[in-house]
C-alpha cells in the first residue's frame, strides 16, 4: 500500500502480485468490497496479471495510535474514549449494511474529522453470500473462541459473522488500551512465539482467561464482559458503543 499525493488530495494504492497466487485474489476482492460500499470510492484495474486499486485516503490516526497516551498513563482517555465509542458505532453501521469484516485489529480503524473509518476489507463478507476463498480468520489472536473452533473443523467454507466481529472488536479495543493481547497465554503456557496459529486456535477454542493487568479497570470490564460471555449472549457493536459510553475515566 502507497500513499500518493497532488494537486485534488491524496490516495491509497494497492497493488496485488499474481506470483503468489493469492493477493492478487486478495486485492480484487478488496475493490470489489470497497465498490460495493456507498461512502467508499474505487478505481480499480490490472498491469498483466497483478491487480491494483486506487481509494482515498483518509486522514487520521488509527484506532492503535489514538490510545497510544493512555497506554503511557491516564492522560488521553477522553479522546480514547470518544474514539473507542466511534469505531463501534462504525462497525454497527457496516453491520446493518449487511456485511461482516472478518479482520477487525488495532490498525483498522481510521479516525477522520468526519468520523470513524472502517479500512482492510480484504476478509470482508456481505452477508448471505459465500466467501470468495478459505476463510481462516483475521488476526488469530483476535479470533473469536467459536469461529477458531469452527476454523480448526476444517468445516469449509467459514463464514465470518457481525457476532465473531464484536468480538474482535473488543479484543481491539483491550489491545489499544494495554498494548497487550486481551489473552493471558502465560497463564495457559502457551508461548505464542512457538505456537501455530491452527494450535492456538484450539486453545482459543477451547478457552483461554483473559490477562490480569487493569490499567484501565471500567473499561477492562466492560471490555471483558464481550470477551467471556457466550456468543450467543454477546452484545452487538451498537450496544457496545453503549455500554463504552457509560465507562468512568
Amino acid at each position: 500500500m502507497w500513499k500518493a499525493t497532488g494537486p485534488l488530495g491524496a490516495v491509497a494504492v494497492k497493488l496485488g502480485y499474481s506470483a503468489d497466487g493469492v493477493t492478487a485474489e486478495i486485492t480484487t476482492r478488496e475493490a470489489a468490497v470497497l465498490d460495493a460500499l456507498p461512502d467508499y470510492t474505487v478505481i480499480a484495474g490490472r498491469s498483466g496479471p497483478d491487480v491494483w486499486y486506487v481509494t482515498t485516503w483518509l486522514d487520521g490516526p488509527s484506532t492503535w495510535d489514538l490510545f497510544e497516551p493512555v497506554r503511557k498513563g491516564p492522560d488521553g482517555r477522553v479522546t480514547a474514549l470518544a474514539g473507542a465509542v466511534a469505531l463501534c458505532r462504525a462497525v454497527a453501521e457496516f453491520h446493518a449494511a449487511g456485511w461482516a469484516h472478518g479482520d477487525l485489529q488495532p490498525a483498522h480503524g481510521i479516525h477522520t474529522p468526519a468520523g470513524a473509518k472502517l479500512i482492510d476489507f480484504a476478509l470482508s463478507l456481505r452477508q448471505g453470500t459465500l466467501p470468495w476463498r478459505k476463510f481462516e480468520g483475521g488476526m488469530t489472536h483476535l479470533v473469536s473462541p467459536e469461529l477458531a473452533a469452527w476454523i480448526n473443523s476444517g468445516l469449509q467454507p467459514v463464514e465470518p459473522s457481525p457476532t465473531a466481529d464484536v468480538y474482535a472488536l473488543a479484543g481491539t479495543l483491550w489491545t489499544c488500551a494495554t498494548g497487550r493481547w486481551p489473552l493471558d497465554y502465560d497463564a495457559a503456557s502457551i508461548d505464542v512465539q512457538l505456537t501455530s496459529p491452527a494450535d492456538l486456535r484450539k486453545a482459543i477454542a477451547a478457552g483461554i482467561p483473559l490477562t490480569t493487568e487493569r490499567p484501565w479497570p471500567q473499561l477492562q470490564s466492560a471490555l471483558g464482559t464481550v470477551l467471556t460471555v457466550p456468543a450467543a449472549d454477546r452484545p452487538t457493536a451498537a450496544e457496545l458503543g453503549d455500554l463504552l459510553m457509560d465507562v468512568q475515566l
